[in-house]
């Protein structure tokens, strides 16, 4: 993310007692070098960073992974080793949102659920592994409307979900790429002039080797209502 010259890079590590934590780097151009922070943010966990710019030039950082990414032990922003990802009924692990204060060094408040509602308004399940979120949270904002898009993970979805305020909650939208090559896909969406593009990886070039991955991007399409026209991932 760029502030007032300044550039930061955020990527998650684990703590010298195995816990994920966010870091930040800070440079004088995107291309680095970046010097690290001396420790993680107070308050983050798990995985995922991702900076949001609001139009009102405020900051938002969205993070969060289930499995190995240990979002599943957390409840409260407490960690628990008890904890499982929730199954049945019961409503899915959120990603997590948080405004940065204007050193975007650090948090200005306690992490917040992003939760995403069905079309009736209720919380997604655990159990729906096609619509939950897993890991890989993105948002951006067209028009006045917020946008926050993720990965399903074991389901390889790519989906979105829209509010009309930064913390939700929103409600689930649709699919934007199906399954391609590879598991999941951690991807990014961005405005060039007109158009929107979506970035994302899959293993194509690796012939699907997991590890081995490549880099990929498509425009992003939207039909009259705003709705993020589903792409098919195998093409």
């Amino acid at each position: 993310a760029e502030k007032d010259g300044k550039y930061y890079f955020f990527y998650p590590a684990r703590d010298k007692d195995g816990f994920f934590r966010i870091g930040v780097a800070i440079g004088d151009k995107p291309s680095g070098p970046f010097k690290p922070e001396p420790n993680y943010i107070k308050g983050t966990y798990s995985i995922d960073p991702c900076i949001f710019p609001d139009t009102d030039k405020n900051y938002y950082l969205c993070f969060g992974g289930i499995w190995g990414g240990q979002l599943d032990k957390y409840r409260n922003n407490v960690y628990d080793e008890k904890n499982e990802e929730p199954t049945g009924d019961t409503p899915a692990v959120c990603a997590k949102i948080a405004k940065m204060n204007p050193d975007m060094k650090t948090l200005a408040e306690e992490p917040r659920d992003i939760v995403i509602v069905d079309e009736n308004g209720k919380p997604l399940a655990g159990k729906d592994h096609e619509r939950r979120y897993f890991e890989d949270p993105w948002m951006f904002k067209k028009g006045d409307t917020y946008y926050f898009t993720y990965s399903t993970g074991d389901t390889h979805l790519l989906q979105y979900s829209t509010s009309k305020n930064v913390y939700g909650p929103y409600t689930y939208g649709g699919v934007i790429l199906t399954p391609v090559l590879g598991w999941t896909s951690h991807h990014s969406i961005l405005q060039f002039k007109d158009k929107w593009y979506l970035f994302y990886h899959d293993c194509e070039i690796s012939k699907g080797v997991n590890h081995k991955r490549n880099v990929k991007f498509r425009e992003l399409k939207f039909d009259d209502k705003g709705g993020i026209i589903t792409m098919d991932g195998a093409l």
